[in-house]
């Protein structure tokens, strides 16, 4: 079931599938659906990927339903959402936290989810299940190393330079009202706050930027 998914996903766009186990983390309420399907696309959370994640979803939720089991989606832009149950939900479960858990990346101290191949430039969606399958391997902690970079760039100094590891809480990585201040300031983009040279500083996934951009060079 889980290779079935695999395809079915990677065959629909998908960038990045992943497997775990989450019931540790999730709260009384849904610990029976205590496996979780953690689906990335390449590129930030605009119109058309979150568009993109929802039809993922969909046809993830379909496929386990096909199966007889039970399935929880939570929304890609759930962290945007004030009156739902995923909106409550999101701030103890996030994305991020169920891509580490699937081994999909680890997160970096700009507190984005960074995954070896792509760096934090993926978006991300979660499907929790009660359908059992091999999990991938978590990853545990930080693999930043000594990279400073987008500590010593972030403009309005709001990243800590704190690192994130599984087995201690959650630090205090970023300093929410100096990132919102600065991108306030900002020059938007399609109408909203913007910055995120954290992102694209980010020497993690720089290597897939390079090969992407010859290809769309030599297809054009």
């Amino acid at each position: 079931m889980r290779e079935g998914i695999r395809e079915m996903l990677r065959k629909a766009g998908a960038t990045v599938i992943g497997f775990a186990s989450v019931a540790d983390g999730l709260s009384e309420d849904i610990r029976h659906l205590s496996f979780a399907i953690s689906i990335g696309v390449n590129g930030n959370l605009r119109e058309s990927n979150l568009d993109h994640l929802k039809k993922l979803q969909k046809k993830t939720a379909l496929f386990l339903r096909g199966k007889g089991y039970r399935f929880f989606c939570i929304p890609p832009d759930s962290d945007r959402i004030n009156d739902s149950f995923a909106s409550k939900l999101y701030p103890l479960f996030t994305h991020k936290i169920a891509a580490t858990c699937a081994g999909i990346g680890w997160i970096g101290r700009n507190g984005l989810l960074i995954s070896p191949t792509y760096g934090p430039r993926l978006s991300l969606a979660t499907v929790l299940t009660d359908a059992r399958f091999k999990t991938d391997l978590p990853i545990e902690n930080c693999l930043c190393g000594d990279c400073m970079l987008c500590v010593d760039h972030c403009p309005s100094k709001a990243i800590t330079g704190e690192t994130w590891s599984r087995n201690a809480p959650y630090p205090d990585m970023i300093k929410a009202d100096k990132c919102r201040s600065h991108k306030e300031k900002s020059r938007p983009v399609n109408g909203k706050p913007n910055c995120g040279l954290c992102i694209n500083i980010c020497p993690y996934g720089r290597g897939y930027i390079e090969i992407k951009s010859e290809v769309m060079e030599e297809t054009q």
